[in-house]
């Protein structure tokens, strides 16, 4: 976390500015990952995940091993967290559910309301420095209580190949099997279109960089639901020696 210490006001401005791209430079960068996607599939993918993510990929699926692994890395005070915070978020979800009331209008007139779950979802779990593990819980649990038959996740790897083993270890949790080292644009990519080991979803949730907001923006234009653009996360600490 940086610290500033009693800045000048003249400062401020400067302080608090975001660092951006313009919109055109993202959508360019977006549209020309897209359509290689589209074009060349599983090849594209792994070629860009050596260029962002700087690791040449064989396979991008987890293995059933690997997340056997990442189990047993996990501690068990994180373990009973997550599964605790698991259970809190499926009790709040499951007071949700509604039933559906027929009503007869007039005669032989009958209407009602009906939820049904979406078949094939896509979840976008960030990674980096802080892996949102507790993402993968606010949006499998949910998609679990509701009924959706396929969940694929997509998270960047590191260096190495690899996926937090928090990451892996809540999606088992949640019961969510099919999992890609794939981040980035090139995984909402992968999601809209499909390719030779990835299949296509009906809608796209999670968080991400202004890269990944834009990529499911563009989904949107190819028949893909999402969520909403997600925003940028703010915290800003004011601080002096009162104690």
């Amino acid at each position: 976390m940086k610290t500033i210490v009693n800045p000048a006001r003249s400062e401020w401005a400067n302080i608090l500015k975001r660092p951006t791209q313009t919109l055109q430079d993202i959508e360019s960068t977006v549209n020309e990952i897209f359509e290689d996607i589209a074009r060349h599939g599983d090849d594209a993918i792994k070629k860009y995940t050596a260029i962002f993510d700087g690791v040449q990929l064989e396979d991008c699926k987890v293995t059933e091993t690997e997340i056997a692994l990442a189990e047993q890395t996990v501690s068990k005070d994180l373990k009973q967290a997550i599964q605790q915070a698991k259970n809190n978020i499926e009790t709040f979800h499951a007071s949700q559910k509604t039933v559906s009331n027929k009503i007869e209008t007039m005669p032989g007139i009958v209407c009602w309301s009906e939820k049904r779950a979406i078949e094939r979802i896509g979840l976008y779990i960030p990674g980096g420095s802080a892996p949102l593990f507790s993402t993968v819980l606010m949006l499998a649990v949910p998609a679990k209580l509701v009924g959706c038959k396929s969940i694929v996740l997509c998270t960047p790897p590191n260096s190495k190949g690899q996926i937090a083993s928090e990451i892996l270890y809540a999606a088992k949790l949640c019961g969510v099997n099919t999992i890609y080292k794939i981040g980035g644009i090139q995984a909402i990519a992968a999601m809209t279109f499909g390719t030779q080991t990835i299949q296509k979803v009906y809608k796209i949730f999670g968080p991400g960089n202004q890269f990944v907001t834009v990529a499911k923006q563009m989904a949107t234009k190819f028949g893909i639901a999402i969520d909403m653009p997600a925003g940028p996360s703010e915290l800003l600490v004011l601080a002096d020696d009162s104690g």
